[in-house]
This record gives C-alpha cells, sequence and structure tokens, in this order.
C-alpha cells in the first residue's frame, strides 16, 4: 500500500540528498521520511473518516437526555461502555470527543469515554480470551471501564473546561454560531468542508505540540 512512499524516501534521501544507503544516518532519515509521512496520511483519514461519523453522531440527543434525567453518575458508567464496546483507537476517539464537547456534553463524560475507548478494545479482547481466558478478559474490560469512570469523574470536578487547548476553545465558540438545525439540513457534500477543515486542525493541533 505504501510502497511508492517508499519509493520516494528512497529517491529523497538516497538520490537528492546524496547519503549512501545503508548508512546508519541514510536509514535513519529514510525511516522519519517515511513513516512520519505515512502518520500524517493515516492521521488525516483516520479524522477525516470519524469526522463524518461525528457529524451524523446524535450529540444533541445525549446532551439533552443527560439534562432532563439526574442518572446518579451513572452517566459517567454509560460513556466509559459506550467507549468500551466501539472499536475506535486514540486517533479516531479524538473528532469524537471534540464532537462531545461541541454538543455541551459534561467534560468529565466525555473524558470517560475518551479514557476507556482506546484503553478497552476488540482486538485486545479477542486476544485476552485466547490467550488467558473468560475470567481474566472480563477482569481486563471491566477494569478498562471503572478506570475510564473515575478518570472522568475526577476530571470533571476539576473543572478544566479553562485549561482546552486553543483550538478546541475556538472550536466551541464556532459551535455556539453554528445552529444544530442548520447542519442537520445539509447534505452530506455540504458537511464536507467543515469536517476537512475540523480534520486538518486536529492534525495541526497535533504536530504544533511535537
Amino acid at each position: 500500500m505504501f510502497d511508492w512512499l517508499q519509493n520516494f524516501s528512497d529517491w529523497l534521501i538516497y538520490s537528492i540528498f546524496d547519503i549512501v544507503k545503508g548508512s546508519k544516518l541514510g536509514d535513519s532519515l529514510n525511516f522519519f521520511v517515511y513513516d512520519t509521512i505515512k502518520i500524517l496520511i493515516l492521521l488525516f483519514l483516520i479524522t477525516f473518516i470519524m469526522g463524518i461519523v461525528n457529524s451524523y453522531f446524535p450529540v444533541d440527543k445525549i446532551r439533552n437526555y443527560l439534562s432532563r434525567n439526574k442518572l446518579f453518575g451513572l452517566e459517567y458508567l454509560f460513556a466509559s461502555t459506550f467507549g468500551a464496546i466501539t472499536p475506535f483507537c486514540s486517533c479516531s476517539s479524538v473528532p469524537l470527543f471534540i464532537g462531545f464537547v461541541k454538543g455541551g456534553i459534561p467534560l468529565g463524560v466525555t473524558f470517560a469515554f475518551l479514557i476507556t475507548s482506546p484503553l478497552v478494545n476488540e482486538v485486545a479482547i479477542a486476544l485476552f480470551i485466547g490467550m488467558f481466558g473468560l475470567k481474566a478478559t472480563i477482569l481486563y474490560v471491566s477494569s478498562g471501564i471503572i478506570l475510564g469512570m473515575i478518570g472522568g469523574f475526577v476530571l470533571g470536578k476539576l473543572n478544566l473546561e479553562k485549561h482546552l487547548s486553543p483550538w478546541v476553545q475556538q472550536v466551541l465558540l464556532n459551535a455556539e454560531k453554528e445552529s444544530d438545525l442548520e447542519i442537520e439540513k445539509q447534505s452530506f457534500v455540504q458537511r464536507l468542508p467543515l469536517i476537512f477543515r475540523e480534520a486538518m486542525g486536529i492534525i495541526k493541533a497535533f504536530y504544533s505540540m511535537l
């Protein structure tokens, strides 16, 4: 799939920069160029796809349900369990996390989802069942959900909204100017520019923190 990228890295390092192939410097630079571009491409694809999912996710219905019902902490269990059953890695969880924050879901609840989502995944569950048995798998899943609940509850009590990254705060400001009804009426093609901008914003923010 990425043979063209390996060929580009070989051409750039060994032909353009004229570094000896097989040398430590040449191989290191070759790996750096290849892996950096590959991660950038994969990160964009994942965030873009998750941006599409996020644009159709009924965040407003979840927000309304949480505001109308007193769940006595069960919202953390629901969010953590949702993170456990969804097949999202850490990269793909971030766009959905932003969607929750933008939709007005309490920050602690969104953190419960964000913590558990990459911590408990289907591949690990399958490996645990095959290697350690059902009891160890249940312990692994339960521990992940409980950690997500505790982490989300503690972070929610710290009132961290003011400490959000500037680009997330900008997303919140933009969300206040947008009407949910207007977005729901938009077609898929009309939503693509916004999804593309959000995906690029996540990638820029990611590399700015490196």
